[in-house]
C-alpha cells in the first residue's frame, strides 16, 4: 500500500500559502478593512436604536458575526480561486503531474485555505479589539467553530473550483450562493427577531450554525441549539470531503 506523501503534501501546502501571502493586501488586509467598515456603518446606523441583543452589547454581538464572515469567505476564496485559476490558465497540470494522490491534494489545498481563513479571523479580531471589548466566553466552542467553519468552506470552495469552468461561473457562485448565505445567517441580527417562517428557513442554513456557535464562544449568547449546530456542521463537512475526494479521484472536470 502506498504511504502518505508527506513531502509532496507539505510542498503543495507551502505553495498555496505563499500564493495568498504574496498578495497580502488583497487576501489578508482587505477583509479586515471591510469588517471595520461594516462595524462603523452599522454602529452609526443602528447603534442608538439597538444597544443590546440579549445581555450582549450590539457591537460585540456584531463583531462575532463579522469575524466568522471574514473567516468563511476567505477560506472559500482560497481554494475556489486557486483551482479555477489553474483550470482557466492551464496550470492545473501542476496539481496532476506530481506523485500525490487525490486525498493528499485535497488535504494540502484545504489546509492552506484554513490557514488563510484563520489568519484573516485573527487579524480581524485584533483590529476590532481596538474599538470593542472582545472576550472569549468558551475557548472550546470558539476554536471548534473556527476550525469547522473554515474547513467546511475550504471544501466547498474546492468543490466549486472543480465544478466551475470559468472565472464568471466562480463569481456567480460567490455572488449568488456564498455571499447571500453569509449575510442572511444572523451576522448582523438575531434570528429571534425574525418571523417564525424565516427562523425555520435560517435553521437550514449551515452558515447560521457557524456564526451562532462562534458567537456563543465569544459572548455566551446563541439563538440556536449548539448540539444541533455542531452535528450539522460536522455532517456537512464529512459529506463535502467525500464528494470532493471522489471528484478528484475520478478526475471530474480536471483530467480532460
Amino acid at each position: 500500500m502506498k504511504g502518505f506523501n508527506h513531502i509532496g503534501t507539505w510542498t503543495l501546502y507551502k505553495k498555496e500559502v505563499h500564493r495568498f501571502a504574496k498578495v497580502y493586501n488583497q487576501t489578508l488586509l482587505a477583509p479586515v478593512v471591510t469588517a471595520l467598515l461594516f462595524l462603523a456603518i452599522f454602529n452609526l446606523a443602528i447603534g442608538d436604536n439597538v444597544k443590546r441583543v440579549g445581555d450582549v452589547p450590539f457591537a460585540q454581538f456584531m463583531a462575532a458575526g463579522l469575524i466568522m464572515m471574514a473567516v468563511v469567505q476567505n477560506a472559500f476564496a482560497n481554494t475556489s480561486s486557486s483551482f479555477t485559476m489553474g483550470k482557466v490558465l492551464g496550470t492545473i497540470i501542476d496539481y496532476l503531474m506530481p506523485p500525490i494522490s487525490a486525498g493528499e491534494l485535497a488535504i494540502a489545498m484545504v489546509a492552506a485555505a484554513i490557514t488563510r481563513g484563520l489568519c484573516v479571523g485573527v487579524l480581524t479580531a485584533i483590529a476590532l479589539a481596538f474599538f470593542i471589548d472582545i472576550h472569549v466566553h468558551s475557548w472550546l466552542h470558539t476554536l471548534f467553530y473556527l476550525c469547522c467553519a473554515s474547513t467546511l468552506l475550504a471544501l466547498l470552495g474546492l468543490f466549486a473550483g472543480i465544478i466551475a469552468e470559468t472565472f464568471d461561473q466562480m463569481a456567480a457562485v460567490t455572488s449568488y450562493v456564498i455571499t447571500p448565505m453569509a449575510f442572511l445567517s444572523g451576522t448582523f441580527y438575531s434570528i429571534a427577531n425574525l418571523p417564525e417562517f424565516w427562523q425555520k428557513v435560517s435553521s437550514y442554513n449551515p452558515f447560521f450554525y457557524m456564526i451562532d456557535g462562534f458567537r456563543y464562544g465569544l459572548t455566551g449568547y446563541h439563538d440556536g441549539n449548539l448540539t444541533t449546530g455542531a452535528i450539522v456542521l460536522v455532517a456537512t463537512t464529512l459529506a463535502l470531503w467525500a464528494t470532493v475526494y471522489t471528484m478528484l479521484l475520478k478526475g471530474y472536470r480536471v483530467k480532460q
